[in-house]
Parts: structure tokens; sequence; C-alpha cells
């Protein structure tokens, strides 16, 4: 895997990453267990819905903190907070919703490539409903956000960008798998790293053989959690999942909640702990904030196990307040 220290990997860069996913408004809500049962919502999944059905859960939820949000643009976020240089790809619509999700980006630094957004599909957004537990529950329109194509890459910023981001939620669509790997390949041809987040294991079971060739061919980081790996390649067990890893990717940083994470490479795992934190609040963009701070810690050259260590100060920060993003400067928090 070409190193951040490789000459190749910095020159002409004007972004330390680049992310593409889906461009989504998120609407978040606290509610109770017996919310999601009266609404037949499963703890801690992720579904995808119709208009209709995010129309009705937004109105049962009342009250709801709203800001733009998708996995990838938090992360993109993030490493803005962090003091480094981002940009976004995503499709939205030229509408109020679309308007306020780019703003909200330009507004924290990150530079956003809305693509085409001259279609008559509204606007993507997230209902995230947490628990007193702080298990989130996600159900997703994607509208706008999933018809990204080819044609709204920006591959000028994509091969200006150290790091080639790209988020696994994005891949329920063939013009996306292609966009995916057209992207992928113009960051390869710059000299770029490239690297994915599987996202979801209920993601990762709808799209396991794509996403086991896109992690062969074109991946040279990989970012998930530890039942995203073992759904990955089919296995029992994490040491397992680990085995089959190494023959198709050099470099995994895998979360596994509460204890932390382990950097899997070619010869060694490096465990790195979590950083605690007083109470949990909201898990919503704990995995996107470690690769944040994972992403930053490798486009300015830290050793691993410190870019996991800035992944994980990053998660504990984003999961003691409600929101999938930071409330204070990241860079503020690094001694």
């Amino acid at each position: 895997m070409t190193s951040i220290g490789d000459n190749r990997l910095t020159d002409g860069a004007r972004f330390d990453v680049v992310g593409i996913g889906n461009a989504l408004v998120d609407v978040i809500a606290h509610a109770s267990d017996k919310f999601l049962a009266d609404h037949d919502l499963i703890k801690g999944r992720m579904d995808l819905v119709d208009t209709d059905r995010a129309v009705s859960l937004y109105q049962a939820l009342g009250s709801a903190v709203e800001m733009s949000g998708g996995s990838a643009a938090n992360t993109m976020c993030g490493i803005a907070s962090f003091g480094g240089t981002a940009a976004y790809v995503g499709k939205v619509t030229d509408d109020e919703l679309g308007r306020a999700f780019g703003h909200d980006l330009l507004a924290v630094g990150v530079q956003f490539r809305p693509g085409d957004h001259r279609n008559e599909i509204p606007t993507g957004r997230c209902i995230i409903v947490v628990t007193p537990d702080a298990e989130r529950t996600m159900n997703t329109y994607l509208g706008a956000s999933s018809m990204l194509s080819v044609d709204d890459l920006d591959d000028d910023a994509i091969a200006a960008g150290k790091v080639l981001y790209m988020e696994g939620y994005l891949y329920d669509r063939d013009e996306a798998k292609t966009a995916f790997r057209h992207a992928a390949a113009v960051a390869h041809k710059a000299g770029r790293l490239v690297s994915l987040t599987l996202s979801d294991s209920f993601c990762v079971g709808r799209h396991r053989d794509d996403f086991r060739s896109l992690v062969s061919d074109e991946v040279d980081l990989l970012f998930g959690n530890e039942t995203e790996l073992i759904a990955l390649y089919e296995t029992d067990t994490f040491e397992q999942a680990v085995a089959e890893l190494r023959q198709h990717c050099q470099m995994a940083a895998v979360t596994i909640g509460a204890k932390g994470s382990i950097i899997v490479t070619g010869d060694e795992l490096i465990e790195v702990p979590a950083v605690p934190v007083r109470k949990v609040i909201d898990t919503t963009g704990a995995g996107d904030l470690y690769a944040a701070g994972f992403l930053h810690g490798m486009t300015v050259g830290k050793p691993i196990d410190e870019c996991a260590y800035l992944g994980s100060l990053a998660a504990a920060e984003v999961i003691s307040h409600v929101g999938p993003r930071p409330l204070v400067e990241l860079r503020t928090l690094v001694g």
C-alpha cells in the first residue's frame, strides 16, 4: 500500500480526504422502546423507506433536531474539525433541504461538489430514533442521494485528494457501484489511497459479493466494525474474518465498541483502547468520526496506533452528545 509519506501521494494534493456518499439531512429524535415497537422498528437497524413511510415517522416523532448528515459527510466534517482539508461529493436536489445541506458543509470548511442537482426527486433524509440506551435506529429515505452516477463525480477533486473515502451505504444501485469503481481508478491513477467504509452489516449482506470484489480490486484501507467484517467474509469468528481479509486488503481499521479498535495489517494486529466518556448519550456518527480521526492522522503522517487513538478521541466526543458531528473543534482535544 502506498504510504502517506510517499511523494506521489502528496504531490499536487489540494485536499487531505475526498468523500463520496449519500447526501442526507439527518432528523434526530429521542424516543422510547415502546415507540420502536409501536412503529415496527428493529432496534439498531437501518432500513430504507419510501416517501410515505418517511413522512409518517417524521410526524410521529414530533420535535427533532435537523442537520445535514450522511455517513461520509459526517466524516468529512470531522476531518475539517481536526484542521484538515476535505471535499465531499454527493447528490442533492436544488430544494430547501438540498440548499441547507450544502450550506452546512461549507460553513464548517468542507468543499461540496453536488453534481447535477437539477432533478425532481427530493433531497434525501435519515430519520434517527435514539432510545434511552443510546442505541440508534435509522430509517432512511435516500431520495436524490441514491441517484449519484459517474456523471456526478468531480474527477479533478478526486485526483487532488490524498485519500478517497467511499461510503458503503451508497452501494444500492448499479450506477453507484460503477461510480465507485470509476472514482477508485481516478484516485489510483493519481497515486492516491482508496478507502471504503462497510457502513452497516445489513448493507454488507445486500452486497457481499460486490463488496468483496471491490475490496480485493481497489481498496487500500477498509473501515468497519467487528460484526460487519464477519458478515463480509461469512465467518464464525473475528479471527477467521481477519485471515480472509489479509488475503484481499492490506489494512483495515476495525472498531470493537467500548473496547476500542483493532488495526489489521498483513503481519500484525494493533489494539488501541477506546477513549473513555462520562456518559454515552447517542452513538450516531461514532464510526464516521472514528474514520475522520484515523484518516486525519494518516494524512499528517502519524503512526498507525496514533491514527487509531485520534479515531477513538473523535468517536468519544461525538457519542457524548446528540448528533453525528462534533460540538467542539476536534483539533483542540489533541494534546
